[in-house]
């Protein structure tokens, strides 16, 4: 049930935005799980991004003014009508993207740039297979690989869930009818992955690495898998391989600034000019978070699941 709770405390640095819509994302779900507390800080509520209306400003702010309609990374607290965030982790709202829909964009965008394109350095004709591709994450990985000219193989669950990953330009693996691994090696004529983003970790590190290409990178940004992760290290070093784990919200404010920044400059272009979309599966009202929750654990969403706060 809603709750009532104190206004966000402004700081110096800070813009306070009236929340149009909050994106629900796996984090949130281990989070209410008690899997995933919170950093230091935070709001103990979930909710990782945002997007509305700047309604007031620190003595600091000089990137933003009152009504400028915005996006923003938090660390926590978005299932609210209010949000206080640093500017440097608020985005402007990508000229042709409605304001609610903005929603889907700062921790998809911002965890598949910094690990595909800053961290594991994709570069154009490399291969990237991606992990629930018809997830916000995937969907969203498959774009931005696609605009800048890599070729994607994306797994899912489903014949209409591999169909939606070809509609967005990936090659389609069934992983319940096909090994993944077999379709990498058939779809590349042997080369493999030169990046492989994991959303699922457990057993699949392993097939990562028989899937992987000689110097490939496997960038691991959650655990789902139901087995303790175990692979023959000799496999990883025999195609100078590596496996980096991260997170994003535990981060220094330094680094998920350095990240947005990076995303305005070279990503909010392609939005701009239609390149990369944001993809909106359902939208609940903030009040129906449960609903929403559900529908995530489902599996049956394809892109983001937003909450939407009441019109005023």
């Amino acid at each position: 049930m809603p709750a009532q709770v104190a206004q966000p405390t402004l700081g110096a640095r800070d813009v306070l935005i009236h929340v149009a819509a909050a994106g629900v994302n796996g984090a949130d779900l281990a989070q209410r799980a008690g899997h995933y507390p919170p950093p230091a800080g935070a709001p103990p509520w979930p909710g990782l991004e945002v997007s509305g209306v700047v309604s007031a400003s620190g003595e600091l702010v000089e990137g933003f003014d009152e009504g400028d309609a915005v996006c923003a990374l938090l660390p926590g607290g978005g299932y609210a009508e209010r949000v206080a965030v640093d500017e440097r982790l608020v985005l402007p709202v990508p000229h042709g993207v409605a304001a609610r829909d903005a929603a889907a964009l700062p921790e998809v965008v911002a965890t598949v740039w910094s690990n595909v394109f800053m961290f594991a350095a994709l570069q154009p004709g490399e291969t990237l297979l991606v992990h629930g591709g018809s997830s916000g994450i995937g969907s969203m990985a498959i774009q931005l690989a696609t605009a800048l000219g890599s070729p994607v193989i994306a797994t899912a669950g489903s014949a209409e869930k591999v169909a939606f990953c070809e509609s967005l330009g990936a090659i389609g693996v069934n992983y319940r009818e096909q090994d993944f691994v077999d379709a990498v090696r058939e779809r590349t004529d042997g080369h493999g992955a030169d990046v492989v983003l994991d959303i699922v970790g457990g057993e699949y590190i392993a097939r990562d690495i028989a899937a992987l290409a000689t110097e490939g990178r496997i960038m691991v940004i959650a655990d789902r898998g139901r087995t303790p992760s175990a692979f023959q290290v000799g496999a990883l070093m025999a195609k100078r391989g590596r496996i980096w784990g991260t997170t994003l919200r535990a981060r220094p404010i330094e680094e998920r600034a350095a990240v947005l920044a990076s995303v305005r400059e070279n990503v909010w272009p392609l939005i701009e000019r239609e390149h990369v979309r944001p993809i909106v599966d359902s939208v609940f009202p903030l009040e129906e978070a449960a609903d929403a929750h559900r529908r995530m654990e489902s599996s049956a969403h394809m892109g983001k699941i937003l909450l939407a706060t009441p019109v005023e």
